[in-house]
Order: C-alpha cells, then sequence, then structure tokens
C-alpha cells in the first residue's frame, strides 16, 4: 500500500506483526534516532515509511514507551527486519497508522579544524592551574553568554553568581509552559554544525543526544507556486564545499544557469580573499555588495531575502554583506556546516538546566528573580556592587555583565559614558522579533521534518514542532512555530493583527489545508512572544563597535553574541564570548586577586 504523511509521498509496505521484536531491537546507528513517539494499542509493526534513509516508522498497539538510541528514556532500540520481513499485502484489520519520525545521526564533526580549536580552547579552563584563592565573580544574565562564562568559570576553579532578572533561565533561548503543559518558546533556535563551541558544549555536558539531526538539506517555499517547495540536498559522499556547490547547482526551481555562473563568478573575490575580504565587507549592504559583483537583483529576491531575515531578522537592503559572508564561509567549508539540528525539547530545561546542575557542582549559584537596579562605583571609578530591584547589593571580586546590549546601555553608569569603549554601543541597537506558534485542530500534510524558509514578505522562517521535535511531538495536530520578521512595524501591534496577517500568509503557504478565515485548519490556540531588542542589528559599519570581553573597568567584563567573536549573533556566538569572557578573567586571575587587600588598605586610610 501508498500512504502519503505530513505532505511527502512514499512507498510504504506493510510488516507482519511477528517481525516486532526483531525491529524493535535493532541499533538504529546506521540510520539515526527516533525523533518523538506518542503511541497507544498493541506491540505491532504495521508499517515502515522509508525514503534515501529510513525517515518514519508507523506503529500501532498498546505502547507506552520506545526507547530513543542514545538517550535516557526506558524501552529497547530499534531493530530493522530481514529484507524477507517485507509483505505487500494490506491488512484490513488495523488502526489508523500513526507517523514516527527517525532522526539522522550526528554528523562528524570532531575533526573539523574548528571543532578542535574550540575544543581546545575548552581544555585550558580544565587545565589551568588551581586558584590560591577562587575569584567571586558576580555576572548579570542568565542566557547562553552568562551560562557559559559561568561553566567555563568554574571550570576553572572560580565560583560564579548568576544573577537572572526573570523566573526563567535561557535570555533570547527562553520559554514557557502554558496552562495545558505545552511549551512556547522565544525564538525557533536551530543548531548548525558549524557551530564548534555549542556542540562541545553539549558534548562536555553529556548531551549530544537531545540534538535531533535533520536531513542535508535547505528547503526554500515557492511563492510563485503555493504550496510547493524547492530543496538544495547536499551530498554526503562529496567534501566541502563541493558538497554544497553542488547543491546549488542541482536546483533548477530558483535560479538559472546564466544566474548561478554570475553568482559564482561574484562570490570569487570572497574566496580568494578570506578572511581578510569577508572582514573587509562590513560597510556595504548585501542588495549593494550583490550589485556590485554584478550579480542579478533576481538572486537576491530568491535567496538572500530568506537567508538575510533568518540570519538577523532583516532585508538585504540593511544587512552587512559581512554577516553573510561570514555565514556562506561556515556553512561552505565544512562539510557538514550547514547541516541542521533541533534540540528535542524547551531550551531552558534541555540545554539550560544540564549548565546550571555543572555550575551548582562545583560550587557556583544561579539566582532567579534577580534583576539589576543599579551598577554602583567605588571612588576610582571601579564596581562597588550591583543593586538589585528589592534594593539588596551583590558584591564580587569581578562583575561581567552578560546581558544584551540594550539593557546594559540603559544600566551604564555617568561616569563610563565618555569612555569611547562605552561611546561605541551606541551604534548597536537590538533587532526587533516576533515568534508565533499556533496549534491547528490537525495534522498539516504541506510540511516536512525540517526548518522550512517561507520566503513570505512577512514570515521567515517556520517548522511544525510536532513532527520535528520528541517532546512536542503530537500525532494528530501541528503546533507551527513561525518567526514573524522584520517585526518593527509590527512590534506595537495586538497579537489578534499579527496573528491574522500570519494566516494570510499561511493560506499561500498551505493553500489546500489553511484559509485566511479559518474555514479549513482551525485554530486552536495561539502564543505570540515579542523580543522589542533581541540579536544586534547588523548594519553596515557595526563591526567596529562590538566591544572586547575585556573592558577598560578594571574588573569588569562584558559577554554577549554582540561582543567580538568570529561568529554571528547568535546561540553560537554568544557561547563563544562567554568562553572569551571566561578566558580574559582567568588571564588576569594575578591582578585580580591582588585588588581586593588594595581595597582594603584604601578603606583604612579613609
Amino acid at each position: 500500500m501508498y500512504l502519503e504523511f505530513q505532505g511527502c509521498k512514499f512507498g510504504a509496505r506493510c510488516i507482519h506483526k511477528h517481525f516486532f521484536e526483531e525491529i524493535l531491537s535493532f541499533e538504529m546507528s546506521q540510520f539515526g534516532h527516533v525523533s518523538a513517539v506518542n503511541l497507544r494499542g498493541q506491540s505491532n509493526l504495521n508499517n515502515l515509511w522509508s525514503s534515501q534513509s529510513w525517515r518514519c516508522y508507523c506503529l500501532d498497539g498498546k505502547m507506552n514507551t520506545l526507547s530513543f538510541a542514545s538517550s535516557d528514556a526506558m524501552g529497547r532500540k530499534l531493530k530493522s527486519p530481514s529484507a524477507n520481513a517485507f509483505m505487500t499485502r494490506s491488512r484490513k484489520d488495523v488502526p489508523p497508522l500513526k507517523v514516527v519520525c527517525i532522526d539522522y545521526p550526528r554528523p562528524e564533526i570532531e575533526s573539523t579544524v574548528n571543532y578542535l580549536e574550540a575544543s581546545y580552547l575548552s581544555s585550558t579552563f580544565r587545565n589551568s592551574p588551581r586558584p590560591n584563592k577562587p575569584l567571586k565573580i558576580v555576572i548579570a544574565g542568565a542566557g547562553l553568554a552568562g551560562l557559559s562564562t559561568a561553566k567555563y568559570l568554574v571550570d576553572a576553579g572560580h565560583k560564579p553568581i548568576l544573577l537572572e532578572g526573570r523566573d526563567v533561565l535561557g535570555g533570547k533561548v527562553a520559554a514557557w509552559k502554558d496552562d495545558d503543559g505545552d511549551w512556547y518558546e522565544t525564538g525557533l533556535h536551530i543548531f548548525f554544525g558549524a557551530y564548534p563551541n555549542v556542540q562541545n558544549l553539549f558534548g562536555e555536558l553529556g548531551i549530544n543526544d537531545r540534538l535531533q539531526w535533520k536531513e542535508h538539506s535547505m528547503i526554500f517555499a515557492m511563492p510563485s507556486k503555493p504550496g510547493e517547495f524547492s530543496r538544495f540536498d547536499f551530498p554526503g559522499v562529496l567534501p566541502a564545499p563541493l558538497n554544497g556547490i553542488w547543491a546549488i547547482l542541482m536546483n533548477s526551481e530558483m535560479l538559472t544557469w546564466p544566474e548561478k555562473v554570475k553568482f559564482a563568478v561574484g562570490l570569487l573575490p570572497a574566496i580568494i580573499g578570506g578572511q581578510s575580504y569577508v572582514e573587509a565587507q562590513d560597510g556595504i549592504t548585501v542588495k549593494d555588495w550583490m550589485r556590485k559583483q554584478g550579480i542579478p537583483d533576481r538572486v537576491t529576491d530568491e535567496v538572500f531575502i530568506a537567508m538575510s531575515k533568518a540570519l538577523n531578522f532583516i532585508n538585504p537592503d540593511e544587512l552587512s554583506m559581512q554577516c553573510i559572508l561570514i555565514a556562506l564561509n561556515r556553512f561552505l567549508q565544512e562539510k557538514h556546516g550547514s547541516k541542521m539540528a533541533f534540540l528535542d525539547g524547551n531550551p531552558p530545561e534541555r540545554l539550560c538546566m544540564p549548565i546550571v546542575d555543572h555550575v551548582t557542582s562545583q560550587g557556583g549559584e544561579v539566582r532567579l528573580n534577580s534583576r539589576i537596579q543599579k551598577i554602583e562605583l567605588n571612588k576610582d571609578g571601579s564596581v562597588k556592587n550591583f543593586v538589585l530591584n528589592n534594593g539588596s547589593t551583590v558584591e564580587g571580586d569581578v562583575y561581567v555583565f552578560a546581558t544584551p546590549v540594550d539593557i546594559l546601555k540603559l544600566l551604564l553608569p555617568e561616569d563610563w559614558k565618555e569612555i569611547q569603549y562605552f561611546q561605541k554601543l551606541d551604534k548597536l541597537v537590538g533587532v526587533p522579533v516576533i515568534n508565533i506558534h499556533i496549534w491547528f485542530d490537525r495534522k498539516l500534510k504541506n510540511t516536512y521534518d525540517h526548518l522550512l524558509f517561507s520566503r513570505s514578505s512577512l514570515l521567515s522562517v517556520y517548522a511544525d514542532m510536532s513532527v520535528t521535535c520528541k517532546e512536542y511531538y503530537d500525532p494528530n495536530k501541528s503546533m507551527l512555530e513561525l518567526v514573524f520578521a522584520p517585526a518593527e512595524e509590527w512590534i506595537s501591534r495586538s497579537d489578534t493583527e499579527i496573528i491574522d496577517a500570519t494566516m494570510k500568509e499561511l493560506a499561500k503557504l498551505f493553500p489546500d489545508e489553511i484559509s485566511a478565515d479559518q474555514t479549513k485548519a482551525k485554530i486552536l490556540k495561539y502564543h505570540v512572544v515579542k523580543t522589542p531588542r533581541s540579536v544586534y542589528k547588523t548594519v553596515p559599519g557595526s563591526e567596529p563597535c562590538r566591544p572586547l570581553q575585556r573592558s577598560p573597568i578594571e574588573g569588569f567584563y562584558l559577554a554577549g553574541d554582540y561582543t567580538k567573536q568570529k561568529y554571528l549573533a547568535s546561540m553560537e556566538g554568544a557561547v563563544l564570548s562567554g568562553k572569551l569572557c571566561a578566558q580574559a578573567i582567568v588571564q588576569d586571575y594575578e591582578l585580580l586577586a591582588a585588588r581586593e587587600p588594595k581595597k582594603l588598605a584604601e578603606a583604612s586610610l579613609v
């Protein structure tokens, strides 16, 4: 028999129930891991759904749990049936089939130069000399930058105190649970193979199995053909950058051959010039750079509008070309650089809590609901303490601000505002973004187990999280998570207006399933999460304004993806900034350790 699930048509053959035990015990190392389960019924395997790799299988029967390979879930690992187990006859006595998706194997990224470099940096903290007197380091902000700073400081033997103003961990990856027990997030977070410091962090925490790797493809909606998609498939047999070039050349729907040739010729200076050329392109927008290189506007419209919005939530006429070139350099120079993974659940519990557990197990502290009201200074201009909203103070030997740049600017002491290091921050402004979650009353078919580029004027990227994520899995209903960008004109509008506009765009992506008036798929509920100031807006001229993690104020440091580091304003940038901040503090240990006696001596003379 042949089935159609989630917009993908594949042949699916029935398997007799006596092969079920054989199937359940097969080690899925060759194919990937179970992505999500929510199963009921008897222990029968009725259907195996296949594509180039095993992607999904369907179960019925009364089965409450099934193991995820390499995870801590209970159950048995999957086994694949032998060739003679397949049967083509259909069965009429089985209940409706339910789809369970299979993740792809973790890519082999541990041998890449960038991964090894990130791994070495991590090792320097564990191998550094143990401090005679551990520093008490007060860190503002429990996003990935602050958490990363704290993690690597405890690895080096110090005692961080992490202060978070809200009641939730994660910062830009924060998430909340609603009254129904469903999660909604600050953003749609994708973990790339070209995120070496993030990948190292997962490995150091022992949670690599929490990343659900998807097939190596980039999938774009086709506005001119509602409901259809165009794919860039990266062949696994080719090394980088040949696999990326092949993916571009084999895509015939979005670009013509003359456009591909002009695009390739236009990119030659970036390929030949390397990093120095990339850094020199900060002063020009994506759109202007493309025209300067003789690349047709249609290339920008077809590919780089979507890419610009995905990278920085703005359009190519605003985004610095340096941002695009950094991404292309990372994604195309590594074989698995552009391969994507989803976290298997909500970020606060599945990613942030393991970092907190690590920090607290080594003597550090993490305090929620501890919002900073003021940075109080000593007479010499150094930090005396952080004053919290409740009037209490927190003192330390060292202070770190790991909040978004806009919050730092609001709390910047008057005495510091004339210092050039801080003056340059004025040009760094967070970009507004809106994240939307919509639960529908049915399972949508026109989607994939992957990130999708909507190519909509209002929407950036989206995913059916009921398919892509274990914790959010639902066999009967879809939950779309969408990034609404650019959002500057919409951030102050009502949730109802935003949802109405989103539904009009979704009607183009799902013409057979969704209509703006909900006469087709109906909304069960929705959540709209507005972030008025998210990652810094990467416009031309912003690169020189990014500060180093070590400030000119002795004992005061910065972390955050806006600070100077070689990656984008991203999760990778945030984690790397935390490592660089921790590295600067460890390097300054002797100086910082000597500050306390000096301060006491000064106080005794007053």
